[in-house]
């Protein structure tokens, strides 16, 4: 019987760490205003977000598409906001169950902070970027789209 029971625990301890692998961010997210959407993807050990869509996609000018003008770098101003990567090399933590170590870049100010995100559940990521010490930062909620 303590068998049975043991290798029971054993299975719902495996099958829980599956629930949550690394790769369980990967998809397309709405942002938490629902004017963007950025698709999370893999590239080798690492994780990325890309913009695919941006509800209002015009510059001040009228003139489209929005482009990333307030980058620090003035070779990357002309660029479309659309299509470029806003998180990146984010790593799996299987210890905090957490993607860390990765940078998320606001276009709309141009700057990049240290970041890290998390799964509250299946359809929800909480994302924390920060500067420094991620107890002083800004925190925001994406929703899975479906």
């Amino acid at each position: 019987m303590r068998t049975l029971f043991a290798s029971f625990l054993l299975l719902v301890g495996t099958l829980s760490g599956f629930a949550q692998s690394g790769d369980a961010i990967l998809g397309t997210w709405l942002t938490e205003k629902k004017d963007s959407k950025v698709q999370i993807y893999k590239k080798g050990d690492k994780y990325y977000g890309k913009i695919l869509w941006i509800k209002n996609n015009k510059n001040e000018d009228g003139s489209s598409p929005k482009l990333d003008s307030q980058n620090p770098d003035s070779k990357l101003r002309n660029r479309p906001i659309e299509g470029i990567n806003i998180l990146t090399d984010l790593e799996w933590d299987a210890d905090e169950k957490e993607w860390n170590e990765g940078e998320i870049y606001d276009p709309r100010g141009g700057d990049t902070y240290s970041m890290f995100a998390r799964l509250e559940n299946e359809n929800t990521l909480y994302l924390k970027g920060f500067i420094g010490f991620s107890l002083i930062g800004r925190s925001t909620i994406w929703t899975r789209v479906k």
